[in-house]
């Protein structure tokens, strides 16, 4: 989606796509705030907080070479028992209801961000897509302390109206300081949730013959798999309370969305996604002793 940058700054402000989630017990190696005994009577809670810069392809299917930049809040709060705090860059934002220890279920969201047809001369012709939220469920299990499932079931309201299944595999390790975690994601999309991005009317086409381009052609996108990858993450620990880390995710486009005309006459199936970011980990009493509700 061609994204407006003020725009996508704003709204990833309040609601940023890495989820609030607890993992399941990592390795005990990895930093972890520390705990004053009083918090044995009454637990502290344990916050973090941080940001992350990211560029993402300027729209789903774009060339590799048109990226815009986006800053992301990070927050999780805990309680000093739970592991370390752990997101993958895919993950929507989401916090756990159910918790029962390798498995957790609970709501998440995301938002998709509009395309403006004048923006790129690719998407002259094309119209504007305004904004769209994905609502929906998360489930994530953990079958071992380095290894993380995770499904994402989400309806579309808005710009698009279809539905999107997710599932993200990641294995976690850490070495001394650092903490790698790599992975396959799949993704599947309805027809409703694709054709507002990759389906193109005859007036579109028609008024798609701009200056160095071939007019596009009509088409109608179908649902199905819309997108296989992988993605990683290197975090650096410097003490229990300050890391940095760094992303990379590779999306290959497939299915009826990658035959679009958008993606093979002006675009790519390739979609890249490079991150950057850091937080902070500290304790605080809680107002209320609200520990008893999870």
């Amino acid at each position: 989606m061609a994204w407006a940058r003020l725009q996508l700054v704003v709204a990833a402000l309040l609601l940023g796509t890495p989820a609030v989630a607890a993992a399941a017990d990592l390795d005990s190696s990895l930093p972890a705030p520390v705990v004053s005994k009083a918090s044995v009577a009454e637990p502290d809670w344990v916050v973090t907080v941080g940001a992350e810069f990211r560029l993402f392809p300027a729209w789903p299917g774009a060339p590799t070479t048109l990226y815009i930049p986006g800053g992301y809040p990070l927050f999780d709060i805990r309680k000093p028992s739970d592991p370390p705090f752990f997101f993958g860059a895919r993950d929507g934002f989401g916090f756990p209801v159910v918790d029962l220890g390798q498995l957790q279920f609970g709501p998440v969201g995301t938002i998709n961000w509009p395309r403006y047809g004048s923006q790129y001369a690719q998407l002259r012709g094309l119209g504007d897509i305004g904004w769209a939220a994905q609502l929906g469920v998360y489930a994530q299990y953990w079958p071992a302390s380095w290894l993380r499932i995770r499904t994402e079931l989400r309806q579309g309201i808005g710009a698009e109206t279809g539905q999107t299944a997710d599932l993200y595999i990641d294995a976690i390790v850490p070495v001394g300081q650092f903490r790698l975690s790599a992975g396959p994601r799949l993704t599947a999309q309805s027809s409703a949730a694709l054709s507002p991005y990759f389906s193109i009317t005859p007036a579109q086409a028609a008024a798609s013959g701009v200056a160095g381009f071939t007019p596009l052609t009509p088409y109608n996108v179908s649902g199905g798999f819309y997108s296989y990858g992988a993605g990683t993450q290197v975090e650096y620990f410097f003490n229990p309370q300050w890391q940095v880390h760094a992303i990379f995710e590779y999306q290959r486009l497939t299915g009826s969305a990658a035959d679009s005309p958008l993606v093979t006459m002006r675009g790519s199936p390739n979609q890249y996604t490079f991150g950057l970011g850091a937080a902070y980990t500290f304790s605080m009493r809680p107002l209320f002793n609200l520990h008893s509700l999870f």
